[in-house]
């Protein structure tokens, strides 16, 4: 019995040293890549695809509808790019579904993740230009802040204005400063109140726009209903039914001084 009870004493601090932290050596690591491309098609698996026909087909109704056409592909890119112009352009149209009258339209370079390719687009399409939450919003700025606002834009490098913007930056890249601004040819007057038409992540002050936050008279809707993808699609469909292609140019909104 003896040893029974030195061992039943023993078993706890056995158990201990078996839980003890273990010190491991790295001594290599080993990697290799797999590439994914059409060959993967040539040799499918029937029962793969027997399994997800009926998610493919949920997803093909939603994701698969014509909203409308677009002229040319299109690309976002600083300063100043045929799909940046474009949705700052449709901020500015679909404001007057919320009675606001705003004589500026901003949309973030980095909030534009993919091209329009010419032709029909799809849902899947606008879905993938405009995959995040962002909502549209507007908000009053003095003239002095609308001035530090294009400050911002040009230490962007250039983010998407609507319409009857022009401002000169000293270059491209990150760090730009601002050389001039006019908005419908007309110099920013100091004192005057400017209203803009947004999206929330801008109002907030993110992407290196901080002037947002400092304005006044913010209207920011929270339905999902004003999300801006919701937005672009109703501004595709209206043009659709008016039997009319969508269309932007590079026309000067923002340029660099050379």
């Amino acid at each position: 019995m003896r040893k029974l009870r030195l061992f039943s004493a023993a078993l706890p601090l056995i158990l201990l040293a078996s839980c003890a932290p273990k010190h491991y050596q790295l001594v290599g690591v080993e990697r290799t890549r797999i590439i994914v491309d059409s060959r993967y098609d040539n040799q499918p698996d029937q029962a793969a695809a027997d399994f997800m026909a009926p998610y493919k087909r949920v997803n093909d109704s939603i994701m698969a509808p014509v909203m409308g056409r677009v002229a040319h592909n299109m690309h976002a890119q600083r300063p100043e790019s045929d799909l940046s112009n474009l949705l700052s352009d449709i901020l500015v149209w679909a404001s007057k579904d919320y009675n606001e009258q705003p004589v500026l339209g901003v949309y973030n370079m980095g909030g534009i993740r993919a091209d329009l390719t010419k032709g029909d687009v799809t849902y899947e399409d606008l879905l993938s230009v405009a995959p995040f939450e962002n909502k549209i919003c507007f908000v009053t700025l003095s003239g002095e802040q609308l001035m530090q606002l294009f400050r911002d834009i040009a230490a962007r490098g250039g983010e998407g204005v609507s319409k009857g913007c022009e401002l000169v930056i000293t270059k491209a890249d990150i760090g730009g400063e601002l050389v001039s601004a006019r908005l419908h040819g007309q110099e920013i007057d100091p004192k005057a109140d400017y209203r803009i038409v947004t999206i929330n992540y801008l109002l907030e002050g993110n992407d290196g726009l901080y002037t947002f936050p400092l304005g006044k008279d913010k209207v920011a809707p929270e339905d999902a209903s004003n999300n801006s993808r919701f937005l672009i699609m109703n501004y595709f469909r209206d043009k659709m039914l008016r039997g009319e292609v969508v269309d932007a140019q590079v026309e000067g909104r923002i340029k660099v001084k050379r």
